[in-house]
């Protein structure tokens, strides 16, 4: 049996309380407006429970792989309270809202191979998350075709991540086939 220390667990807890601080009023994009914090939630649950990873600073840095890019959080908070290693993480994971949308999917296709192998873990595990809710619950106003392009764009992501853990890319292409086929059932 695995045994974390208290230090551990501290870590992933304080993660947590701060990352639903920090998206407290946000809610997702999905018909029911789910309260954000659910998603980073389901990302460090996908690398717990499917990619079996154990690292306490890469399930933190799940917990917060939006805050800098979503919300007003500065790097040097994260760095303050969790370490430089974790802000490394959230810093790979976080997209430049300054630039158009087209570039920041641009720029995740370029860096997915080149990312750490922490941000690899963290990045399939939000692409798998990602899928599953586009495709069960998709934005208000998203067509089949967006939805479809959306599918297609994490795919060419995840090409980049490949060989960071067998469990999890497994677990991408289901979900990206479940994914596609309920796309196709619902615009015939």
């Amino acid at each position: 049996m695995e045994r974390f220390t208290e230090e551990d667990v501290s870590l992933i807890l304080e993660a947590l309380e701060f990352s639903a601080s920090r998206h407290r009023n946000q809610r997702r994009k999905d018909a029911g407006q789910t309260p954000y914090i659910n998603h980073p939630i389901s990302v460090a649950m996908v690398l717990w429970r499917t990619g079996g990873v154990r690292d306490c600073r890469t399930i933190a840095a799940a917990l917060l792989h939006d805050v800098i890019e979503d919300t007003d959080t500065r790097p040097e908070e994260i760095e303050e309270l969790f370490g430089a290693e974790v802000l490394s993480v959230v810093l790979e994971l976080s997209d430049d809202k300054r630039l158009p949308r087209e570039d920041r999917k641009r720029l995740q296709i370029e860096r997915a191979r080149l990312a750490s192998g922490p941000a690899k873990l963290v990045k399939i595990a939000d692409k798998i998350c990602n899928v599953i809710d586009i495709t069960h619950s998709p934005p208000r106003g998203w067509s089949i075709e967006r939805q479809t392009d959306y599918l297609d764009w994490t795919e060419k992501v995840v090409e980049g991540l490949k060989g960071c853990n067998a469990s999890l890319e497994a677990r991408y292409d289901e979900v990206l086939r479940e994914g596609r086929d309920a796309l196709k059932n619902r615009g015939e």
